[in-house]
Protein backbone atom coordinates (compact mmCIF):
# COMPACT_ATOMS: atom_id res chain seq x y z
CA UNK A 1 0.00 0.00 0.00
CA UNK A 2 1.86 3.36 -0.73
CA UNK A 3 2.09 6.00 2.17
CA UNK A 4 0.35 9.32 1.84
CA UNK A 5 3.98 11.13 0.64
CA UNK A 6 3.79 8.25 -2.06
CA UNK A 7 0.24 9.02 -3.21
CA UNK A 8 0.87 13.10 -3.16
CA UNK A 9 3.96 12.45 -5.32
CA UNK A 10 2.87 10.64 -7.75
CA UNK A 11 -0.50 13.08 -8.17
CA UNK A 12 1.55 16.11 -8.38
CA UNK A 13 3.65 13.57 -11.27
CA UNK A 14 0.01 13.19 -12.91
CA UNK A 15 -1.18 16.65 -12.81
CA UNK A 16 2.00 17.98 -14.39
CA UNK A 17 1.51 15.69 -17.24
CA UNK A 18 -2.03 15.97 -17.85
CA UNK A 19 -1.08 20.03 -18.28
CA UNK A 20 1.80 19.13 -20.77
CA UNK A 21 -0.19 17.36 -22.99
CA UNK A 22 -2.99 19.41 -23.17
CA UNK A 23 -0.27 22.44 -23.73
CA UNK A 24 0.84 19.93 -26.52
CA UNK A 25 -2.10 19.59 -28.58
CA UNK A 26 -3.92 22.77 -28.14
CA UNK A 27 -2.11 24.43 -31.09
CA UNK A 28 -3.12 21.27 -33.16
CA UNK A 29 -7.02 22.01 -32.00
CA UNK A 30 -6.81 25.93 -32.19
CA UNK A 31 -6.13 25.20 -36.40
CA UNK A 32 -9.54 22.84 -36.64
CA UNK A 33 -11.25 25.48 -35.30
CA UNK A 34 -11.68 24.23 -31.73
CA UNK A 35 -11.64 25.78 -28.25
CA UNK A 36 -9.87 24.79 -25.24
CA UNK A 37 -12.46 22.87 -23.68
CA UNK A 38 -12.20 20.35 -26.30
CA UNK A 39 -8.40 19.99 -26.21
CA UNK A 40 -8.48 19.25 -22.45
CA UNK A 41 -11.46 16.39 -22.87
CA UNK A 42 -9.55 14.79 -25.82
CA UNK A 43 -6.21 14.96 -23.42
CA UNK A 44 -8.02 13.27 -21.00
CA UNK A 45 -8.44 9.97 -23.73
CA UNK A 46 -4.93 10.44 -25.11
CA UNK A 47 -3.41 9.59 -21.52
CA UNK A 48 -5.73 6.44 -21.21
CA UNK A 49 -5.79 3.51 -22.04
CA UNK A 50 -7.26 4.25 -25.78
CA UNK A 51 -4.37 5.75 -26.81
CA UNK A 52 -1.24 6.18 -24.61
CA UNK A 53 -2.72 2.59 -22.94
CA UNK A 54 -2.52 0.86 -26.46
CA UNK A 55 1.00 2.34 -27.74
CA UNK A 56 3.19 2.06 -24.52
CA UNK A 57 1.43 -0.14 -22.06
CA UNK A 58 3.30 -0.17 -19.11
CA UNK A 59 4.05 3.43 -19.10
CA UNK A 60 0.33 3.83 -18.96
CA UNK A 61 -0.62 1.57 -16.29
CA UNK A 62 2.58 3.11 -14.36
CA UNK A 63 1.57 6.83 -14.49
CA UNK A 64 -2.50 5.82 -13.85
CA UNK A 65 -2.68 3.03 -11.81
CA UNK A 66 -6.51 1.98 -11.90
CA UNK A 67 -6.05 -1.10 -8.92
CA UNK A 68 -3.70 -2.00 -6.65
CA UNK A 69 -3.74 -5.86 -5.47
CA UNK A 70 -3.68 -5.81 -1.70
CA UNK A 71 -3.80 -9.67 -0.01
CA UNK A 72 -4.80 -11.12 -3.38
CA UNK A 73 -7.66 -8.95 -4.39
CA UNK A 74 -7.63 -5.76 -6.81
CA UNK A 75 -9.06 -2.67 -5.05
CA UNK A 76 -9.24 0.80 -6.66
CA UNK A 77 -5.84 2.41 -6.59
CA UNK A 78 -5.61 5.38 -4.36
CA UNK A 79 -3.99 7.39 -6.99
CA UNK A 80 -7.41 6.78 -9.13
CA UNK A 81 -9.34 8.23 -5.92
CA UNK A 82 -6.91 11.29 -5.49
CA UNK A 83 -7.75 12.17 -9.79
CA UNK A 84 -11.33 11.45 -8.93
CA UNK A 85 -11.58 13.50 -5.87
CA UNK A 86 -9.64 16.83 -7.81
CA UNK A 87 -11.77 16.28 -10.81
CA UNK A 88 -14.76 16.85 -8.28
CA UNK A 89 -13.64 20.33 -6.91
CA UNK A 90 -12.57 21.63 -10.13
CA UNK A 91 -16.28 20.00 -11.54
CA UNK A 92 -18.17 22.09 -8.96
CA UNK A 93 -15.97 25.42 -9.19
CA UNK A 94 -16.54 25.28 -12.49
CA UNK A 95 -20.02 24.84 -12.39
CA UNK A 96 -20.10 27.72 -10.16
CA UNK A 97 -18.29 30.15 -12.60
CA UNK A 98 -20.72 29.16 -15.39
CA UNK A 99 -24.09 29.94 -13.19
CA UNK A 100 -22.18 33.27 -11.89
CA UNK A 101 -21.47 34.17 -15.77
CA UNK A 102 -25.05 33.05 -16.43
CA UNK A 103 -26.69 36.89 -18.42
CA UNK A 104 -30.27 36.63 -17.08
CA UNK A 105 -31.11 39.97 -18.78
CA UNK A 106 -30.28 38.78 -21.98
CA UNK A 107 -32.36 35.63 -20.62
CA UNK A 108 -35.79 37.64 -19.72
CA UNK A 109 -36.03 39.43 -23.37
CA UNK A 110 -35.95 35.82 -24.85
CA UNK A 111 -37.38 33.70 -22.60
CA UNK A 112 -40.66 32.45 -24.76
CA UNK A 113 -38.02 31.72 -27.32
CA UNK A 114 -35.98 29.86 -25.10
CA UNK A 115 -38.73 27.77 -23.45
CA UNK A 116 -40.19 26.48 -26.49
CA UNK A 117 -36.38 25.79 -28.47
CA UNK A 118 -35.97 24.02 -24.62
CA UNK A 119 -38.92 22.08 -25.54
CA UNK A 120 -38.31 20.59 -28.90
CA UNK A 121 -34.43 20.15 -28.45
CA UNK A 122 -35.38 17.98 -24.99
CA UNK A 123 -38.42 15.87 -26.49
CA UNK A 124 -37.60 14.68 -30.27
CA UNK A 125 -33.84 13.43 -29.11
CA UNK A 126 -35.15 11.77 -25.48
CA UNK A 127 -38.25 9.85 -28.51
CA UNK A 128 -35.56 8.61 -30.42
CA UNK A 129 -33.21 7.81 -27.54
CA UNK A 130 -35.64 5.60 -25.77
CA UNK A 131 -36.44 3.62 -28.81
CA UNK A 132 -33.14 3.02 -29.53
CA UNK A 133 -32.26 2.25 -25.80
CA UNK A 134 -35.39 0.13 -25.28
CA UNK A 135 -33.49 -2.31 -28.49
CA UNK A 136 -30.02 -2.25 -26.91
CA UNK A 137 -31.80 -3.92 -23.62
CA UNK A 138 -33.45 -6.39 -25.48
CA UNK A 139 -30.24 -6.88 -27.63
CA UNK A 140 -27.93 -7.40 -24.39
CA UNK A 141 -24.29 -6.74 -24.06
CA UNK A 142 -24.91 -3.01 -23.44
CA UNK A 143 -26.72 -2.49 -19.73
CA UNK A 144 -26.04 -4.69 -16.96
CA UNK A 145 -29.05 -7.56 -15.79
CA UNK A 146 -30.46 -5.11 -13.39
CA UNK A 147 -31.51 -2.95 -15.96
CA UNK A 148 -34.77 -3.34 -17.55
CA UNK A 149 -36.24 -1.98 -21.39
CA UNK A 150 -37.73 0.99 -19.67
CA UNK A 151 -34.61 2.36 -17.73
CA UNK A 152 -32.53 1.54 -20.46
CA UNK A 153 -34.86 3.48 -22.51
CA UNK A 154 -34.77 6.14 -19.69
CA UNK A 155 -31.00 6.29 -19.98
CA UNK A 156 -30.06 6.53 -23.15
CA UNK A 157 -32.84 9.25 -23.44
CA UNK A 158 -31.07 11.34 -21.36
CA UNK A 159 -27.94 10.29 -22.83
CA UNK A 160 -29.00 11.90 -26.28
CA UNK A 161 -30.87 14.77 -24.98
CA UNK A 162 -28.12 16.34 -22.85
CA UNK A 163 -26.16 18.87 -23.86
CA UNK A 164 -23.02 19.94 -21.45
CA UNK A 165 -24.07 23.25 -20.12
CA UNK A 166 -20.33 24.06 -18.44
CA UNK A 167 -18.48 22.88 -21.81
CA UNK A 168 -21.05 24.95 -23.70
CA UNK A 169 -20.36 28.24 -21.37
CA UNK A 170 -16.70 27.60 -22.50
CA UNK A 171 -17.44 27.17 -26.16
CA UNK A 172 -20.21 30.30 -26.22
CA UNK A 173 -17.32 32.35 -24.15
CA UNK A 174 -14.40 31.86 -25.95
CA UNK A 175 -16.34 32.14 -29.12
CA UNK A 176 -17.46 35.67 -28.05
CA UNK A 177 -21.02 34.83 -27.90
CA UNK A 178 -21.89 35.10 -24.54
CA UNK A 179 -23.64 38.33 -25.00
CA UNK A 180 -25.68 37.60 -27.99
CA UNK A 181 -29.24 35.92 -27.94
CA UNK A 182 -27.34 33.46 -29.59
CA UNK A 183 -25.25 32.43 -26.78
CA UNK A 184 -27.80 33.16 -24.00
CA UNK A 185 -30.55 30.88 -25.38
CA UNK A 186 -28.09 28.12 -25.97
CA UNK A 187 -27.22 28.09 -22.62
CA UNK A 188 -30.46 28.29 -21.44
CA UNK A 189 -31.95 25.42 -23.52
CA UNK A 190 -29.04 23.21 -22.65
CA UNK A 191 -29.99 24.04 -19.01
CA UNK A 192 -33.53 22.60 -19.41
CA UNK A 193 -31.69 19.63 -21.18
CA UNK A 194 -29.36 18.85 -18.78
CA UNK A 195 -32.30 19.28 -15.74
CA UNK A 196 -34.56 16.87 -17.97
CA UNK A 197 -31.69 14.23 -17.96
CA UNK A 198 -30.46 14.19 -14.54
CA UNK A 199 -34.09 13.75 -13.67
CA UNK A 200 -34.35 10.95 -16.34
CA UNK A 201 -31.03 9.65 -14.55
CA UNK A 202 -32.05 9.75 -10.70
CA UNK A 203 -35.20 8.02 -11.84
CA UNK A 204 -33.48 4.64 -13.58
CA UNK A 205 -30.66 5.07 -10.91
CA UNK A 206 -33.65 4.70 -7.92
CA UNK A 207 -35.66 2.43 -9.60
CA UNK A 208 -32.31 0.23 -9.86
CA UNK A 209 -31.91 -0.16 -6.63
CA UNK A 210 -35.37 -0.93 -5.83
CA UNK A 211 -37.34 2.47 -4.94
CA UNK A 212 -39.01 5.09 -6.07
CA UNK A 213 -38.95 6.79 -2.81
CA UNK A 214 -35.43 7.80 -3.67
CA UNK A 215 -36.31 9.10 -6.95
CA UNK A 216 -39.07 11.22 -5.08
CA UNK A 217 -36.36 12.37 -2.40
CA UNK A 218 -34.50 13.70 -5.35
CA UNK A 219 -37.39 15.57 -6.94
CA UNK A 220 -38.35 17.11 -4.37
CA UNK A 221 -35.09 17.96 -2.51
CA UNK A 222 -33.83 19.47 -5.71
CA UNK A 223 -37.40 21.75 -5.72
CA UNK A 224 -36.71 22.76 -2.62
CA UNK A 225 -33.10 23.62 -3.06
CA UNK A 226 -33.39 25.75 -6.27
CA UNK A 227 -36.52 27.43 -4.17
CA UNK A 228 -34.65 28.43 -1.49
CA UNK A 229 -31.99 29.55 -3.27
CA UNK A 230 -34.17 32.32 -5.57
CA UNK A 231 -36.37 32.89 -2.92
CA UNK A 232 -34.28 32.91 0.51
CA UNK A 233 -30.45 32.58 -0.08
CA UNK A 234 -30.34 35.61 -3.02
CA UNK A 235 -31.65 37.96 -0.65
CA UNK A 236 -29.32 36.93 2.07
CA UNK A 237 -26.18 37.12 -0.45
CA UNK A 238 -27.51 40.54 -1.67
CA UNK A 239 -25.54 42.04 1.30
CA UNK A 240 -22.20 40.68 -0.25
CA UNK A 241 -22.88 43.24 -2.90
CA UNK A 242 -22.05 46.04 -0.32
CA UNK A 243 -18.06 45.38 -1.23
CA UNK A 244 -15.81 47.68 -3.53
CA UNK A 245 -12.74 47.86 -4.68
CA UNK A 246 -10.69 50.19 -2.72
CA UNK A 247 -8.76 53.15 -4.49
CA UNK A 248 -7.94 52.81 -8.21
CA UNK A 249 -6.64 48.87 -7.61
CA UNK A 250 -9.82 47.92 -9.98
CA UNK A 251 -10.34 44.29 -10.29
CA UNK A 252 -6.28 43.04 -9.65
CA UNK A 253 -6.76 43.85 -5.86
CA UNK A 254 -7.62 41.28 -3.15
CA UNK A 255 -10.74 39.73 -2.21
CA UNK A 256 -12.35 40.44 1.20
CA UNK A 257 -11.39 36.88 3.40
CA UNK A 258 -15.01 37.34 5.01
CA UNK A 259 -16.83 37.53 1.45
CA UNK A 260 -14.93 34.37 -0.16
CA UNK A 261 -15.91 32.66 3.09
CA UNK A 262 -19.43 33.26 2.88
CA UNK A 263 -19.18 32.19 -0.76
CA UNK A 264 -17.08 28.80 -0.81
CA UNK A 265 -19.81 28.08 2.32
CA UNK A 266 -22.39 28.08 -0.32
CA UNK A 267 -21.05 26.78 -3.15
CA UNK A 268 -19.27 23.41 -1.05
CA UNK A 269 -23.33 23.32 0.90
CA UNK A 270 -24.96 23.50 -2.23
CA UNK A 271 -22.73 20.92 -3.99
CA UNK A 272 -23.42 18.74 -1.11
CA UNK A 273 -26.74 19.20 -0.88
CA UNK A 274 -27.64 18.35 -3.95
CA UNK A 275 -25.31 15.02 -3.57
CA UNK A 276 -27.06 13.76 -0.80
CA UNK A 277 -30.47 14.08 -2.29
CA UNK A 278 -29.30 12.68 -5.61
CA UNK A 279 -29.05 15.59 -8.22
CA UNK A 280 -25.17 15.57 -7.94
CA UNK A 281 -22.96 18.54 -6.98
CA UNK A 282 -22.95 19.90 -10.06
CA UNK A 283 -26.28 21.22 -10.23
CA UNK A 284 -25.66 22.96 -6.92
CA UNK A 285 -23.01 24.82 -7.53
CA UNK A 286 -24.52 26.35 -10.78
CA UNK A 287 -27.75 27.16 -8.75
CA UNK A 288 -25.03 29.42 -5.89
CA UNK A 289 -23.40 30.73 -8.92
CA UNK A 290 -26.96 32.00 -10.61
CA UNK A 291 -28.63 33.58 -7.15
CA UNK A 292 -24.43 35.20 -6.44
CA UNK A 293 -25.22 39.42 -7.06
CA UNK A 294 -23.82 40.43 -10.08
CA UNK A 295 -21.24 43.37 -9.08
CA UNK A 296 -17.48 43.60 -8.67
CA UNK A 297 -17.11 41.13 -6.00
CA UNK A 298 -18.51 38.45 -8.49
CA UNK A 299 -16.56 39.61 -11.43
CA UNK A 300 -13.14 39.49 -8.86
CA UNK A 301 -14.18 35.75 -8.08
CA UNK A 302 -14.64 34.85 -11.46
CA UNK A 303 -11.22 36.17 -12.93
CA UNK A 304 -9.09 35.01 -10.11
CA UNK A 305 -10.83 30.92 -9.98
CA UNK A 306 -11.22 31.22 -13.72
CA UNK A 307 -7.74 30.07 -15.11
CA UNK A 308 -6.81 27.51 -12.09
CA UNK A 309 -9.95 25.87 -12.42
CA UNK A 310 -10.71 25.30 -16.02
CA UNK A 311 -7.16 24.65 -16.45
CA UNK A 312 -5.46 22.96 -13.50
CA UNK A 313 -8.35 21.27 -11.36
CA UNK A 314 -11.00 20.20 -14.67
CA UNK A 315 -8.87 17.88 -16.32
CA UNK A 316 -8.01 15.46 -14.03
CA UNK A 317 -11.86 14.83 -14.37
CA UNK A 318 -11.33 14.32 -17.55
CA UNK A 319 -8.29 12.24 -16.92
CA UNK A 320 -10.76 9.92 -14.89
CA UNK A 321 -13.07 9.70 -17.79
CA UNK A 322 -10.34 8.77 -20.34
CA UNK A 323 -9.13 6.06 -18.01
CA UNK A 324 -12.94 4.12 -18.00
CA UNK A 325 -12.79 4.66 -21.83
CA UNK A 326 -11.17 1.31 -24.57
CA UNK A 327 -11.35 2.54 -27.62
CA UNK A 328 -10.48 -0.68 -29.15
CA UNK A 329 -14.42 -2.18 -28.03
CA UNK A 330 -15.32 -0.39 -30.82
CA UNK A 331 -13.80 -2.42 -33.38
CA UNK A 332 -15.97 -5.34 -33.32
CA UNK A 333 -18.76 -5.19 -35.72
CA UNK A 334 -21.98 -5.52 -33.87
CA UNK A 335 -20.34 -2.53 -31.17
CA UNK A 336 -19.53 -0.49 -34.23
CA UNK A 337 -22.91 -0.75 -36.07
CA UNK A 338 -24.98 0.63 -32.95
CA UNK A 339 -21.87 3.08 -31.92
CA UNK A 340 -22.89 4.42 -35.57
CA UNK A 341 -26.66 4.42 -34.99
CA UNK A 342 -25.76 6.01 -31.32
CA UNK A 343 -24.30 9.05 -33.23
CA UNK A 344 -26.49 9.77 -36.29
CA UNK A 345 -29.72 9.66 -33.98
CA UNK A 346 -27.83 11.66 -31.04
CA UNK A 347 -26.33 14.41 -33.75
CA UNK A 348 -29.08 14.74 -35.95
CA UNK A 349 -32.26 14.47 -33.61
CA UNK A 350 -30.68 17.08 -31.57
CA UNK A 351 -29.32 19.42 -34.76
CA UNK A 352 -32.95 19.19 -36.64
CA UNK A 353 -34.87 19.65 -33.27
CA UNK A 354 -32.87 22.55 -31.67
CA UNK A 355 -32.50 24.18 -35.23
CA UNK A 356 -35.87 23.96 -36.47
CA UNK A 357 -37.42 24.77 -33.36
CA UNK A 358 -35.38 27.95 -33.32
CA UNK A 359 -36.12 28.55 -36.89
CA UNK A 360 -39.63 28.50 -36.05
CA UNK A 361 -39.59 30.52 -33.36
CA UNK A 362 -38.83 33.55 -35.56
CA UNK A 363 -34.61 33.16 -35.71
CA UNK A 364 -32.71 33.18 -38.92
CA UNK A 365 -31.53 30.17 -40.57
CA UNK A 366 -28.04 31.04 -39.93
CA UNK A 367 -28.87 31.71 -36.43
CA UNK A 368 -30.77 28.91 -35.93
CA UNK A 369 -28.44 26.70 -37.48
CA UNK A 370 -25.61 27.94 -35.06
CA UNK A 371 -27.73 26.89 -32.22
CA UNK A 372 -28.34 22.88 -33.38
CA UNK A 373 -24.78 22.95 -33.59
CA UNK A 374 -24.41 24.30 -29.98
CA UNK A 375 -26.52 21.63 -28.97
CA UNK A 376 -24.41 18.84 -29.53
CA UNK A 377 -21.77 20.26 -27.41
CA UNK A 378 -22.60 17.48 -24.97
CA UNK A 379 -18.78 16.46 -23.69
CA UNK A 380 -18.31 17.60 -20.03
CA UNK A 381 -22.13 16.40 -18.48
CA UNK A 382 -22.37 13.38 -20.66
CA UNK A 383 -19.03 12.29 -19.21
CA UNK A 384 -20.89 12.90 -15.93
CA UNK A 385 -23.75 10.61 -16.80
CA UNK A 386 -21.82 7.78 -18.07
CA UNK A 387 -19.46 7.50 -14.77
CA UNK A 388 -22.86 7.97 -12.83
CA UNK A 389 -23.98 5.03 -14.74
CA UNK A 390 -21.25 2.83 -14.64
CA UNK A 391 -20.15 4.04 -11.03
CA UNK A 392 -24.26 2.28 -10.32
CA UNK A 393 -23.71 -0.52 -11.97
CA UNK A 394 -26.45 0.08 -14.79
CA UNK A 395 -23.96 0.20 -18.00
CA UNK A 396 -20.79 -1.82 -19.29
CA UNK A 397 -18.06 -0.93 -20.82
CA UNK A 398 -19.53 -1.28 -23.91
CA UNK A 399 -21.88 0.84 -24.10
CA UNK A 400 -20.01 3.57 -21.96
CA UNK A 401 -16.96 3.22 -25.09
CA UNK A 402 -19.93 3.96 -27.86
CA UNK A 403 -21.18 6.91 -25.72
CA UNK A 404 -17.60 8.31 -24.67
CA UNK A 405 -16.84 8.38 -28.83
CA UNK A 406 -20.31 10.22 -29.16
CA UNK A 407 -19.73 12.58 -27.09
CA UNK A 408 -15.93 13.72 -28.28
CA UNK A 409 -17.35 13.61 -32.26
CA UNK A 410 -20.51 15.50 -31.51
CA UNK A 411 -18.16 17.97 -29.44
CA UNK A 412 -15.35 18.40 -31.55
CA UNK A 413 -18.02 18.98 -34.78
CA UNK A 414 -20.03 21.73 -32.31
CA UNK A 415 -17.88 24.57 -33.05
CA UNK A 416 -16.73 24.17 -36.54
CA UNK A 417 -20.20 23.99 -37.46
CA UNK A 418 -21.78 26.84 -35.48
CA UNK A 419 -18.55 28.72 -37.44
CA UNK A 420 -20.06 28.28 -41.06
CA UNK A 421 -23.06 29.36 -39.99
CA UNK A 422 -21.21 32.29 -38.38
CA UNK A 423 -19.01 33.00 -42.01
CA UNK A 424 -22.14 33.27 -43.87
CA UNK A 425 -23.68 35.33 -41.39
CA UNK A 426 -20.92 37.58 -42.03
CA UNK A 427 -20.83 37.25 -45.75
CA UNK A 428 -24.44 38.23 -46.02
CA UNK A 429 -23.91 41.20 -44.02
CA UNK A 430 -25.09 40.11 -40.06
CA UNK A 431 -23.70 39.50 -36.59
CA UNK A 432 -24.64 37.85 -33.92
CA UNK A 433 -25.94 40.16 -31.31
CA UNK A 434 -27.98 40.77 -27.99
CA UNK A 435 -31.02 41.10 -30.66
CA UNK A 436 -30.26 38.21 -33.07
CA UNK A 437 -29.09 38.22 -36.65
CA UNK A 438 -28.21 42.28 -36.87
CA UNK A 439 -26.79 44.28 -39.56
CA UNK A 440 -22.66 44.31 -39.51
CA UNK A 441 -21.74 47.39 -38.60
CA UNK A 442 -19.93 49.61 -41.12
CA UNK A 443 -16.55 49.33 -41.16
CA UNK A 444 -15.09 53.57 -40.01
CA UNK A 445 -13.13 54.97 -42.80
CA UNK A 446 -9.53 55.50 -42.79
CA UNK A 447 -8.22 59.21 -41.72
CA UNK A 448 -7.14 61.14 -44.87
CA UNK A 449 -3.57 61.99 -44.48
CA UNK A 450 -2.30 65.24 -46.46
CA UNK A 451 1.09 64.55 -48.19
CA UNK A 452 3.75 67.17 -47.04
CA UNK A 453 6.53 68.64 -49.31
Amino acid sequence: MPTLLEITTHLFLQLLVILAVYRLIWPLFRRLAQVQVVAVMVAGFVLGPSVLGAVWPSAQHWLFPATLQVGGTAITHPNLTAIYVVGQIGLVLYMFLVGASFKLDILGAHVRQAGATSAFGVVVPMILGSVLGWMMVSKGGYFTDKVSGWQGALFIAAAVAITAFPMLAWIVYDSGLLNTRLGTMSLSCAAVDDACSWILLATVVATARGSMNDALITLLGGLAYVLFMVLVGRRWLARLNTWSPRGDSGLSGGIPIAHLTIVLFVILFGAWFTDFVGIYSVFGAFVAGLVMPRGALLDRIRDRFEPLVAYFLLPAFFIYSGLNTQLSLIFEPSVLLMGALVLVVSFAGKFGAVGLAARWQGMGWREAGSMGALANARGLMELILLNIGQSAGLITTELYTILALMTIITTFAATPIQRIFERRALRDGFIFGPAGEQPKPAARPKPVTADVD
